[in-house]
């Protein structure tokens, strides 16, 4: 692949990040805006990288305004990385359904993200790495982050459902 992608980061395969996934420090600084505030800004966010999906970033609990989430209903199972909780972010009257998730307790391996918080950057007004928007990765079940670097095809696009 080699070069540099319009944002000048080295280009990333997802194809070539592990299985099972890995949790790694985030070296950008993370925006997350909503009903024209900041609900979420950290220089100490974290990714995890999994085979064939985008990279899903999680702040810090402590750089969210959690004032702005509220406990949402349900929640999922990762087989990596363990239950999963959600919460709606609100901003005056702007109500985001199910746009942020936490893993309370994180199984073995994953304990890094123990009071993180993740967002989907499709459920919010904007989520920035630097200066750069973030494209949702496809589909509407990943929360994965889409930027210049990332390269694909990347699961959740039509077709993808088996991979």
């Amino acid at each position: 692949m080699g070069g540099l992608a319009t944002n000048g980061r080295p280009f990333e395969s997802v194809w070539d990040y592990p299985r099972p996934p890995r949790v790694e420090p985030l070296d950008r600084h993370v925006r997350i805006e909503l009903n024209g505030e900041t609900i979420a800004e950290s220089d100490r966010a974290v990714r995890v990288l999994e085979t064939a999906g985008a990279p899903t970033v999680y702040l810090p609990r402590d750089d969210v305004q959690t004032d702005s989430l509220r406990p949402a209903h349900g929640t999922t199972e990762c087989e990596w990385k363990g239950t999963a909780s959600y919460f709606d972010a609100v901003v005056g009257q702007a109500v985001r359904a199910r746009a942020a998730w936490t893993y309370p307790d994180p199984k073995p391996g994953f304990e890094a993200l123990r009071d993180h918080i993740a967002f989907y950057a499709s459920r919010v007004d904007g989520a920035f790495l630097d200066d750069e928007r973030v494209e949702p990765q496809p589909g509407g079940f990943y929360g994965g982050w889409v930027t210049a670097e990332v390269q694909g095809p990347i699961k959740g696009e039509p077709g993808s459902e088996s991979w």
